[in-house]
């Protein structure tokens, strides 16, 4: 299940606007309606207003209709087992359970599985859920 989402983050992975940096990173995101959706990171020269890959992908499940990470994978091209940063973390959460499954990837697959419990320890929670 969980190569569909590799794929899909490495596809995105190829739309990165990375100019900057040279650090392409692509995620996939499946959604509770069983949809794949995906974003790459976007650099700005006005640094910090890019934006990564994970809220991109986040973007684009809010737009399809979807309100529930299920399951995300992320890839970087330069960095093997690239986990989420500290702010991605917490937009992730913002639409994930603590039981939600994170996929590292390198260019090969999926090589380490977390929960979002294990990336974000402790993170704010809402009663929105």
């Amino acid at each position: 299940m969980s190569h569909d989402l590799f794929e899909a983050a490495r596809g995105a992975m190829a739309f990165a606007h990375a100019p900057y940096s040279k650090f392409p990173v692509g995620a996939a995101i499946r959604a509770e309606d069983g949809k794949v959706y995906s974003g790459a990171n976007i650099e700005n020269l006005s640094f910090p207003q890019g934006w990564c890959a994970e809220p991109t992908a986040i973007s684009a499940m809010i737009m399809g209709g979807a309100r529930k990470i299920v399951e995300m994978a992320v890839i970087a091209e330069k960095l093997p087992l690239c986990p989420p940063c500290g702010g991605c973390r917490q937009k992730i959460s913002e639409f994930a359970s603590k039981d939600t499954k994170i996929y590292l990837c390198d260019e090969a697959g999926v090589k380490k599985t977390m929960t979002m419990e294990e990336l974000l320890p402790f993170s704010f929670e809402t009663e929105l859920g």
